[in-house]
């Protein structure tokens, strides 16, 4: 279903800047998609050590943290404050995840939950029709088809407040430096351990693109999946889902309609069984006193917001 060509809080992009934006988006795509593939090769021809899992593992839980702690928990919702190193540590890592500049995130996710599956929302499985078809042409949009919208959330309009901070601005402006920085550190951290060639590239390739690749389909995987498949545990007005397997893979992420229930909440996971390891680390990081005035609503209030049919 079309939306309006103009509507508040929405830059048509045009012309050479239309242009540009979608081959930057083809580019972070297409480049880790080929990192993988030879990745592939490179086992297939010289197998894995611990070394490369380690690196991957390592890589993928800072990137992957870098998003969900940083720029969804911290920078969108504002659910628990940091110290000032921790808070830029995190801007950077989640810009390492290849995602986009923290800004440009804060503002397309914040616009989501303003419009949740309703005209508005930049990325809905449910606006382009019923049926198979639809479901898969919706699938396909909310994963990564709307990247390449004209249409982009105004970052004036939906983050403000991190416009405000010339800090964050700076490292917003930094972004291809983090993400090459993301890619060349594991190449070096395993020549350092192990000074050939082989090491060189295999940490190259496994810590760097394939991790990428692999946090970024994760991570888009609540856009699309999130808002499919799963189940709604939570009264809320959107089709927001909990997936276990996103849960898990996505660092609590997954638990969807728990976070669209009490989206200004760092867990996530609001029920015994969930396991939501973005909110452990969050908790772990509240222990030793680098972060306070955690948000998390009480028993009582999901109790009452829970769907016991569900």
């Amino acid at each position: 279903m079309p939306r309006p060509a103009e509507m508040a809080g929405q830059v048509i992009l045009r012309g050479w800047h239309l242009r540009l934006w979608r081959g930057t988006i083809l580019v972070i795509i297409l480049f880790p998609f080929i990192g993988l593939i030879a990745a592939g090769f490179w086992w297939n021809r010289h197998g894995l050590d611990a070394m490369q899992h380690t690196l991957f593992l390592v890589s993928y839980l800072l990137t992957g943290f870098g998003v969900t702690v940083g720029y969804h928990r911290l920078f969108t919702h504002r659910s628990f404050k940091p110290v000032r190193w921790l808070e830029l540590s995190l801007a950077v890592l989640g810009s390492m995840a290849m995602e986009g500049p923290v800004i440009r995130w804060v503002a397309e996710h914040r616009r989501h939950h303003q419009y949740s599956d309703k005209e508005g929302d930049p990325h809905s499985p449910h606006s382009l029709g019923e049926g198979l078809v639809g479901l898969l042409k919706g699938f396909v949009y909310a994963h990564l088809g709307w990247f390449f919208d004209a249409r982009r959330s105004s970052t004036r309009k939906y983050a403000s407040d991190l416009y405000g901070d010339r800090y964050l601005r700076k490292i917003d402006s930094l972004y291809p430096l983090w993400v090459l920085l993301s890619v060349v550190i594991p190449g070096i951290v395993a020549y350092a351990f192990h000074p050939t060639q082989t090491a060189l590239i295999a940490g190259f390739l496994w810590g760097g693109l394939a991790r990428i690749f692999f946090v970024q389909h994760v991570t888009w995987s609540v856009n699309s999946a999130c808002h499919l498949f799963g189940s709604q545990d939570f009264a809320t007005d959107d089709q927001s889902r909990n997936n276990w397997v996103f849960g898990i893979l996505a660092l609590g992420e997954g638990w969807h309609n728990g976070h669209h229930a009490f989206p200004s909440s760092a867990q996530h996971g609001l029920l015994a069984w969930q396991l939501d390891l973005s909110y452990i680390t969050i908790r772990i990081l509240e222990s030793v006193g680098l972060v306070r005035g955690v948000h998390s609503p009480d028993r009582e209030k999901v109790s009452s917001a829970r769907v016991l049919s569900s």
